[in-house]
């Protein structure tokens, strides 16, 4: 049987029992999913929620699906201290898609008056939002020179029971391949998928050269041929398991007001005149789960974090074989932040590395780099590097005026008065020198207990509980 939503959601089950939740309790679609979300996570919880029961619809709905590296990691067979190489690994490892006939996803095919946003449980997530939005449904569209096809996860605010607001980040190549569809004059062909194994999410935000990979990385990723069926009414292929496919078609020329809304940065994102999708038809499986991604919280940090590291860690080691990891933290929300390893041989090194990362991911706006002892999962490690290994004077490069997101507050435009989609980006080399520092001794090693003797330490052996109080 082929992997998707269904056989994930079941190894989540066997694999994390206590991390699985069902939420039986009619709610409503503004903020009934959301609300409680949001209370687990100020709570340092996030389980993987099923909502059975979203006014207004029959149709299931699961979230915080990404809210968890260990849970992403299961989803690729690794665990969380080998997630980013292994994703590299699978993402360089890429399997052709397998057209079949038919499958679950043409099980009910809508098309015309039978169409209506309004059977799927969507919802509105955060305060200020616009509207409902679909947050886990990643675009599929061709590229009009190449014939490859596209996909990528991007915002979706339902307009009408058949229109749905797209809103792409004119860095990422769906806007690049609309543009192309507006100076040729012609429309172009949609289909938004929602609800597969999470391979196939993740592989939509992964960071590939050209146009197109992204269902091959999904292949990659599952360890097996995304098996994938004919679009009911647009000239594409679409994944065969998926649980809803929404088809339509993009006319780049006109467009509508869109926005706010509430984006990874963890703030809301102005409005503004953007293209829309006429849908052509919605199929679906005979009883389809829909999902969400909590927008605007850790799934949505998290979710669009591993991809992105496994896709610079692939992308650098290909110039650069000595970097050792990546890490985006949370506290950078998974896209601003970057740590990198290296074991550096020669002075300069570790700042080709900076320069490749922020070719690969525009959203970079702060790069540390440290050595290979420094671990960049553990943040107090990378902040002590950067502390007592860089000096401002030596080791900060500033730049200018460089593309950037215009999700961030503080981006500005060309003129500086106004709000855009340009930053300025630092690079801090928190890497030691190379040979002799410049006073002529060899840089101070850290401070470690011996590290043969920490391995032959079981504590279990050592602690026992303190039962009596201390004499007074």
């Amino acid at each position: 049987m082929s992997k998707n939503l269904r056989t994930y959601l079941n190894q989540v089950m066997k694999t994390f029992p206590d991390k699985m939740k069902i939420v039986n309790k009619e709610v409503e679609p503004e903020f009934g999913v959301s609300a409680p979300l949001e209370k687990l996570e100020n709570q340092g919880e996030s389980p993987l929620v099923v909502f059975n029961n979203i006014k207004g619809s029959i149709i299931p709905l699961v979230a915080n699906l990404g809210a968890s590296y260990e849970r992403l990691a299961l989803a690729i067979d690794t665990d969380t201290k080998n997630m980013v190489s292994e994703y590299g690994k699978r993402e360089r490892n890429r399997i052709p898609i397998r057209e079949v006939a038919i499958g679950p996803v043409k099980d009910v095919i809508l098309k015309g008056k039978e169409i209506d946003l309004n059977i799927l449980p969507i919802i509105k997530h955060n305060e200020e939002d616009a509207g409902k939005y679909i947050s886990a449904g990643p675009t599929l569209m061709k590229d009009p020179d190449t014939g490859n096809q596209n996909l990528g996860l991007y915002r979706l605010q339902v307009q009408g029971k058949d229109q749905l607001g797209l809103f792409i980040n004119p860095a990422n190549h769906g806007f690049l391949i609309g543009e192309k569809y507006r100076e040729l004059g012609k429309p172009m062909e949609v289909a938004v998928i929602i609800g597969h194994h999470p391979a196939v999410l993740m592989a939509s935000v992964s960071k590939l050269e050209g146009y197109g990979g992204e269902l091959e990385v999904a292949g990659g990723l599952l360890g097996e041929p995304l098996e994938v069926v004919r679009g009911e009414t647009v000239d594409l292929l679409v994944p065969a398991e998926q649980e809803i496919v929404i088809e339509g078609i993009i006319n780049p020329q006109p467009k509508q007001d869109e926005g706010p809304f509430g984006e990874w940065p963890r703030y809301y994102t102005g409005r503004g005149e953007r293209w829309f999708i006429k849908i052509t038809s919605i199929t679906m499986r005979k009883n389809p789960i829909y999902q969400t991604v909590m927008a605007a919280h850790d799934e949505h940090n998290i979710l669009g974090a591993l991809p992105r590291m496994g896709s610079l860690y692939r992308r650098i080691r290909e110039v650069l074989p000595t970097v050792k990891d990546v890490n985006l933290p949370l506290s950078g929300c998974g896209r601003v932040r970057c740590y990198i390893s290296l074991k550096k041989y020669a002075d300069g090194e570790a700042k080709q590395a900076a320069f490749i990362a922020l070719a690969v991911e525009p959203n970079i706006k702060h790069l540390v780099l440290v050595d290979e002892d420094i671990d960049v999962f553990n943040e107090k490690q990378v902040l002590q590097a950067l502390s007592t290994r860089f000096d401002a004077r030596e080791d900060l490069i500033v730049m200018k005026n460089c593309l950037g997101s215009h999700l961030i507050p503080t981006a500005f435009d060309v003129t500086k008065l106004k709000h855009g989609g340009m930053e300025t980006k630092l690079i801090f080399d928190a890497t030691k020198p190379v040979g002799k520092h410049l006073n002529g001794k060899e840089f101070s090693h850290m401070v470690r207990v011996p590290q043969e003797v920490k391995e032959k330490i079981n504590l279990e052996e050592y602690l026992e509980e303190c039962k009596e109080l201390f004499e007074e």
